[in-house]
């Protein structure tokens, strides 16, 4: 009787990722952003940090602790400017903002709404939910995005109102 043949796993290519230094100082004449250039020329690195790094080098001009500054750590002059994954560009949290008004905006506040009510009922969400959802969103833009607003729409809602308490343990009984 012959023996099965041993399946091999396919062999997955792995990649080192370098670490970067905690002190910009440490980067030698290369600035961060010219580190994590040279990172992205990895073609297994650069299909993830193409989605991402722009948003870390927008905030290149605030320091480790979040104090302002035109200049890293070596004294070198920092460049906030930053080419967004959708290939537009932006300066500082300013270009930031207007990437995620004009692109992302309705895809967070959707998010958000949805994860509070999760949050709030306890409970995944219901197709009988949506209709909160819609009025959440039109709330908040109503309201100049502010967060009361979210939390007043669903502590007045249907779905918050009805909701359950979990059951409690009597007292002085453990569970």
């Amino acid at each position: 009787m012959a023996k099965p043949a041993e399946a091999t796993a396919p062999t997955v290519p792995v990649v080192t990722t370098p670490v970067l230094p905690t002190d910009e100082r440490k980067l030698g004449d290369l600035t961060l952003r010219d580190t994590l250039a040279q990172h992205r020329a990895n073609p297994a690195c650069a299909s993830c940090h193409a989605k991402f790094d722009s948003f870390g080098l927008a905030f290149e001009g605030y320091g480790p602790v979040g104090e302002t500054r035109d200049r890293d750590l070596a004294g070198r002059a920092v460049e906030t400017t930053a080419t967004f994954p959708d290939g537009s560009s932006g300066a500082g949290l300013d270009g930031l903002r207007a990437f995620m008004r004009a692109r992302g905006q309705t895809e967070f506040v959707d998010t958000l709404c949805r994860e509070l009510i999760v949050y709030a009922l306890g409970r995944s969400l219901l197709r009988s939910d949506e209709p909160l959802v819609a009025g959440m969103r039109k709330d908040l833009a109503a309201h100049d995005y502010r967060f009361g607003s979210l939390v007043q729409d669903i502590v007045v809602s249907r779905q918050f109102l009805a909701k359950r308490a979990a059951a409690q343990p009597p007292k002085g009984s453990t569970p």
